[in-house]
């Protein structure tokens, strides 16, 4: 179950994510083994990638992700339990600017529309979107096509077809939530054994330009007190960008400042932060796998 050899580095999700983690899979996957975890919980999934790879890899058994953005979740909905309507939706549906105001369209009243059209509609704008970006960014190229590239650029259908195909094939190993992230710790996550779970939640500083659910400074609040009080005995860890609020928050754990090279109109190189459970147990030569900068209360298992 837990070969290193053959294992998938392309990413395996349909999706596209700025500040994507699967650039962080390696280490993922080696903390995951270090710590003999057999399933693995992503409750703000999103694109879900590192999931994906964990699973096709058989490094883990079952994973469990959870968007509480119903189009995204409408979208996993539609890939894992309607796939040939969804691969059909692929094939027939023209790359255009036309069908992005048609598909625009169906984004403002998603409720209105069967899950299978408003996850489709997600798929399709976070494809043609610049940086992926559905809800707040237009079309590459842009209306009138005279970019340096077309809308279709990011859209290979042959290509996603084949990871939605496979993706189907695990969808017995695949659980999945559309729950607020303090409920699906509360009725979820502390249900489950032997379970490893990675937090990624929307970035603090610039979550309103980049996700259609961003959290106020409550929200994260809220969701590190929830995380501290019911999560005590459990394996986890969480990434955000470098917020001195998000420091403070989680300022009794574990932490390090790695750098993650993310692209939204231009190529950036950006700090972000790791903090640890209690029960983690760290794996030796971090920096082999994360480009770390900064260690705090560094208690690496060895």
């Amino acid at each position: 179950m837990f070969l290193e050899r053959s294992e998938i580095m392309i990413n395996p999700s349909p999706l596209r994510y700025p500040g994507g983690k699967f650039k962080i899979y390696k280490y993922i996957s080696k903390l995951v083994r270090q710590n003999n975890c057999s399933s693995y919980i992503e409750p703000f999934a999103g694109g879900s990638a590192i999931s994906l790879a964990l699973l096709f890899n058989g490094i883990v058994n079952r994973v469990i992700i959870n968007d509480y953005d119903y189009s995204i979740y409408c979208f996993w909905e539609s890939i894992l339990n309607e796939t040939e309507a969804f691969i059909k939706l692929i094939e027939d549906t023209p790359v255009t600017v036309e069908e992005w105001h048609n598909q625009k369209l169906i984004r403002e009243k998603i409720y209105d529309h069967s899950p299978l059209k408003v996850g489709f509609s997600t798929f399709f704008l976070n494809r043609v979107n610049r940086s992926g970006i559905i809800d707040k960014a237009g079309p590459i190229g842009g209306m009138s096509q005279l970019g340096n590239y077309p809308i279709d650029c990011r859209f290979n259908k042959e290509d996603l077809i084949k990871k939605i195909k496979k993706i189907s094939k695990y969808r017995h190993a695949i659980r999945l939530f559309n729950q607020d992230a303090m409920d699906f710790i509360e009725y979820e996550i502390i249900k489950t054994r032997n379970s490893f779970t990675f937090f990624d939640p929307p970035y603090y500083k610039k979550g309103r330009g980049l996700y259609t659910n961003f959290y106020t400074h409550g929200d994260h609040e809220n969701l590190a007190k929830t995380i501290t009080q019911l999560m005590k005995n459990r394996k986890w860890i969480v990434t955000y960008d470098t917020a001195n609020e998000i420091r403070e928050l989680y300022s009794k754990f574990d932490q390090i400042t790695f750098s993650l090279s993310y692209t939204l109109q231009e190529k950036k190189n950006m700090p972000e932060f790791m903090f640890f459970s209690k029960k983690i147990r760290r794996i030796q030569n971090e920096n082999n796998s994360l480009n770390i900068q900064h260690t705090q209360n560094n208690n690496i298992e060895v």
